[in-house]
């Protein structure tokens, strides 16, 4: 078994208020659950307006795929125009 973890900063600039960072958070949310099917949560910055940091978790039986899964789903944020990728860190357990 191959457990995946990747933590994600980002930037959400045009965000005003709490609301608004969880308006785009829960969207980006589960837009990677229903397409990669990861577990996606907020893991830091939850009392800031416009950063967050976000975890993704993926398990298989091969790092390949793993792997490729949440490299997939790091093109998907990456591609979200709401949010701006600061940092990115991914390691495989």
């Amino acid at each position: 078994m191959v457990v995946g973890l990747c933590t994600v900063e980002l930037l959400i600039s045009e965000s005003q208020s709490l609301k608004d960072k969880r308006r785009v958070l829960h969207s980006l949310k589960d837009r990677l659950h229903g397409k990669f099917n990861v577990s996606v949560a907020e893991v830091e910055g939850q009392d800031l307006w416009q950063k967050a940091v976000v975890g993704m978790v993926c398990v298989a039986n091969e790092s390949k795929h793993v792997n490729q899964v949440l490299e997939q789903a790091l093109n998907l944020i990456k591609s979200t125009p709401t949010v701006e990728v600061v940092r990115t860190h991914l390691e495989l357990l």
